[in-house]
């Protein structure tokens, strides 16, 4: 465990803000699928991402997710740092993408260490800054490219957080995640399979080339 920390935070963390994540931070496991945090709910800690993927989204009114980013090794989520300093409700869902590994930081250390550490101080502003402007590519994607780049960015994103060309995923989950329908995305994978970027199979899409 101190070697994956080390690996994944220590040319951002001095040794002895590393000793102290050991000390007071809880180890967890989580396995593909997994919801860690839901809208509505109470955070009680803020995770740090050690290995694997987690997808963050929102839900509008009627239930519609919309995939907002991915969190990946060495990262944390801004939104969830301020549910837990303001002691507010989630207002977004968090679901392992891929099996995690992670640290839970107490809530009370969050902001001991902001004034202790230089270099939390500057991870926090660092994730606040990163996940603000992912969200502000979501927003200019959906406002300003049509479904064909949304979805073929997408795909590309899953490649990578994945580290696969095959992504287990139903047309109905990506079109849940794209905030489309399934007949839209059904028939936008079966042109990207036609030119032969992709090869549509019953539950999984495999990836041949997106470039």
């Amino acid at each position: 465990m101190i070697q994956e920390l080390k690996t994944s935070y220590g040319h951002l963390f001095e040794d002895a803000l590393i000793n102290e994540i050991l000390q007071v931070g809880t180890f967890k496991e989580v396995p593909e699928g997994y919801q860690m945090m839901d809208i509505g709910s109470y955070i009680k800690g803020m995770p740090l991402l050690v290995s694997g993927a987690i997808k963050v989204l929102r839900e509008d009114k009627n239930g519609d997710e919309l995939l907002l980013y991915y969190l990946e090794k060495g990262e944390t989520c801004s939104m969830t740092m301020t549910c837990c300093m303001g002691q507010t409700k989630s207002e977004i869902r968090a679901i392992a993408e891929t099996d995690a590994k992670l640290i839970m930081i107490p809530i009370r250390k969050m902001e001991e260490w902001t004034s202790k550490y230089k270099s939390w101080r500057n991870f926090v502003f660092e994730s606040y800054h990163n996940r603000l402007n992912e969200m502000l590519h979501t927003m200019d994607s959906i406002a300003f490219d049509n479904m064909d780049e949304r979805l073929l960015n997408y795909l590309k994103d899953k490649v990578r957080v994945n580290n696969s060309s095959t992504l287990k995923n139903t047309h109905q989950e990506i079109a849940y995640e794209l905030h489309s329908s399934r007949v839209v995305i059904s028939r936008l994978l079966k042109k990207l399979e036609n030119i032969g970027k992709i090869k549509l199979h019953r539950n999984y899409v495999e990836i041949i080339n997106l470039d």
